[in-house]
């Protein structure tokens, strides 16, 4: 679809113009008429003769030659039929302002609209939001009251009342924007089709957004990769709202427990390269740093500040955000040394002391920036007496014109430093008032950069059986079963080679001393009913058993079964090979199925405290092999795998390929909503992974 005439159109007609001063439909007339708008406009009115200077018709169809985009502000009722008008001018582009569709429970009135504007091809923004603005074009179709800057900077966003606040906020940190949009409720062109545009958009070397919500997630994150993959990377950040929805549901697996709504998006978004933002502060902060920086080579920083305390301070966050501080070269260290009064220090951070001038900053930051073993610089400015604010930040922005690593600068204060802040933010240079913020920022555009040059790796062909998983899943269906059991989740996991463990069922006390004998080692008895998940909660678990105890204990479960639900089906009892768990370690693999954004996977240290350690990790499916591993590096417990404290090394290849094969099964089959491997042993290395207990519900 082509958005041409979304952001660059010849001419526009706006349906619901007004006479009223403060409406929505005066305000889109005054702005594309007053703002630089050098196309022509129609405003669509029956009962004026003109606005703003302009004749007005009494319907789009009465306007002569055709019209390429048209801003609708009139009841929602009435657009999708004024959209078969429209269609008949030529019109390729629609903003719906109107508000009175889905947010308000008129889905079918949506469905309407949109299906008018598929029908003759047109790109539909809206309905229910604030409009698009072109700064290039001086194109201000919104109720946004003045025009920003033109800019490189791509700004979408699902609230328009936040759109405000952002250009206000916008002028005074010198960002420019390249397109401007208020999407509200996406019914057609969604992030995702928006970043296909902007991928092309010369004009745009960033984006940033606002999200509430998302759809078409396959396409946001086929999208992302591209922008941030591509020849020329284009960054996104994104301020998402409901990190801590309250609202999560109650699940029967572990995973479920653990993963929140909130939790999907994480994983997503990292995923597919965005940087998140978390307060609409940091997002601003994030804009500067991407925007007036280019990616560093590496991840080590030097600090240059006139202020020991922030210096200490910064180097805590650098360090906990991932940076390492640099080391300078010798060389520089000593010529610096040289030039520098004797209390100075020039370890890092590079304390230059309380009285630098202007002169002072300007050796330092010269020379550390041109040291080979620093990537980034960050300089502080604490206002002194002698301190010489702005000759500083000309000194800063001459700096960072010259050099291929970032510098960011921190004058902190706010009166006595506003000149200078003031003078860097219109010159390129990303000002930021605390350093904690400012090395937050750079760890998160070192590791963009990091990403960037990642390669993914995906994992080999798989043979599995995936005929007997799709029987069994369609024989639950029939039968209005929707949970299997450890027994039959069994035989799914084999069906995809994942490694479990010799069991059967038995239905009776005698069956069960049968089976036992037949086994010829310990073994471990557990209830088999789909009305009874947690096994251990009902007392239906009993470990390292032998043959004489088998009638018995079969009792004792069902017993203990009926005990702990009376109404429960069971279908047996499970006899299964003890495995000894001392020979490796008790991970969990999980799944849980996001109503919008698909299978999230987890990895983490299992057993029965999975939920009480939370060393866990996700992902959302599907994954490679690359992001295998960085979920199991990202654990504290893959100390464990690595052999501490004179135990094994143990098999962490496998358990990575194990987590491929869940991926591909889930995968494989979208109506799996949980799935549990709790645990999965983790033998010594060689010896692969066994797959103790399991369950999977549809």
């Amino acid at each position: 679809m082509n958005l041409k005439s979304i952001f660059y159109p010849s001419s526009i007609a706006i349906i619901g113009a007004s006479t009223k001063v403060g409406s929505v439909g005066n305000d889109v007339v005054k702005n594309l008429s007053t703002q630089g708008y050098k196309g022509k406009l129609y405003p669509v009115n029956p009962k004026a003769d003109e606005i703003y200077g302009l004749k007005c018709y009494a319907d789009i169809e009465a306007v002569d030659g055709n019209v390429d985009l048209a801003v609708f502000a009139i009841p929602a009722a009435f657009i999708p039929a004024e959209i078969e008008k429209a269609a008949k001018k030529g019109v390729k582009g629609a903003i719906v302002i109107s508000a009175g569709f889905k947010e308000i429970g008129k889905i079918e009135l949506e469905n309407e609209l949109v299906a008018a504007c598929r029908k003759h091809d047109i790109a539909l923004i809206g309905p229910n939001c604030l409009g698009v603005i072109n700064p290039e074009v001086k194109m201000n179709a919104s109720f946004a009251s003045f025009m920003p800057e033109a800019g490189s900077v791509a700004f979408i966003s699902q609230s328009g009342a936040l759109c405000t606040a952002v250009l206000d906020y916008a002028i005074k940190l010198g960002i420019g924007f390249s397109k401007f949009m208020s999407i509200g409720n996406k019914a057609m062109l969604d992030e995702g089709a928006l970043f296909e545009y902007l991928m092309n958009d010369e004009k745009t070397k960033l984006i940033a957004m606002y999200v509430e919500d998302l759809k078409n997630v396959e396409k946001f994150r086929e999208m992302s990769l591209k922008l941030c993959k591509g020849k020329t990377p284009k960054p996104i950040i994104v301020l998402k709202s409901g990190r801590t929805s309250a609202g999560a549901s109650a699940s029967a697996s572990h995973t479920g427990a653990l993963a929140g709504n909130d939790t999907a998006y994480e994983a997503l978004f990292r995923q597919s390269g965005i940087i998140r933002s978390k307060t609409v502060s940091e997002m601003f902060t994030l804009i500067q740093t991407f925007l007036n920086n280019p990616v560093p080579k590496g991840d080590r920083v030097a600090i240059i500040t006139n202020a020991g305390g922030p210096g200490v301070l910064s180097t805590d966050t650098a360090v906990e955000n991932g940076l390492v501080m640099a080391k300078l070269d010798p060389v520089t260290a000593e010529n610096m040394k040289k030039e520098l009064p004797p209390a100075a220090s020039v370890s890092n951070p590079i304390d230059i002391l309380g009285d630098a001038k202007a002169d002072r900053y300007k050796l330092a930051i010269e020379k550390t920036v041109a040291d080979p073993n620093v990537d980034s610089v960050i300089v502080i400015l604490t206002p002194q007496s002698m301190t010489e604010v702005e000759q500083t930040a000309n000194i800063i922005i001459e700096a960072r014109r010259n050099s291929d690593k970032p510098i960011i600068a921190s004058f902190m204060g706010e009166e006595s430093v506003l000149k200078g802040i003031s003078t860097m933010n219109q010159n390129g240079v990303a000002a930021i008032n605390f350093p904690e913020e400012a090395l937050v920022s750079l760890s998160k555009l070192t590791q963009y950069g990091k990403f960037v040059k990642s390669e993914s790796h995906e994992f080999g062909s798989k043979k599995v059986d995936s005929g007997f998983v799709k029987s069994k899943i369609e024989e639950a269906k029939k039968n209005n079963i929707s949970a299997f059991p450890e027994a039959e989740a069994i035989g799914i996991l084999n069906a995809y080679n994942i490694t479990t463990i010799a069991s059967q069922i038995a239905t009776n006390p005698d069956e069960a001393e049968k089976i036992a004998k037949s086994l010829n080692r310990k073994f471990v008895m557990k209830i088999v009913s789909k009305d009874i998940l947690h096994k251990s909660d009902a007392k239906c678990v009993f470990l390292n058993l032998d043959a004489s105890q088998a009638k018995d204990t079969y009792k004792q479960i069902i017993e203990n079964a009926k005990n702990y639900k009376p109404d429960a089906k069971i279908d047996g009892v499970l006899i299964a090979e003890m495995v000894d768990a001392k020979r490796g370690a008790e991970f969990i693999i999980g799944v849980k199925k996001d109503p919008a954004l698909g299978h999230m996977l987890m990895v983490g240290l299992g057993g029965i405290y999975v939920e009480v350690f939370k060393d866990v990790a996700f992902s959302l499916t599907p994954i490679d092999k690359t992001e295998a591993t960085r979920m199991i590096k990202s654990l504290k417990s893959q100390a464990i795998l690595k052999g501490v404290r004179g135990q094994s090394k143990l098999d962490e290849d496998a358990l990575i390929d194990c987590i491929g094969r869940v991926s591909q099964l889930v995968t494989d089959f979208p109506e799996i909503s949980e799935l549990d491997i709790n645990p999965t042993l983790v033998l010594p290395a060689g010896e692969g992974v066994r797959a103790l207990d399991a369950r999977i519900i549809l």
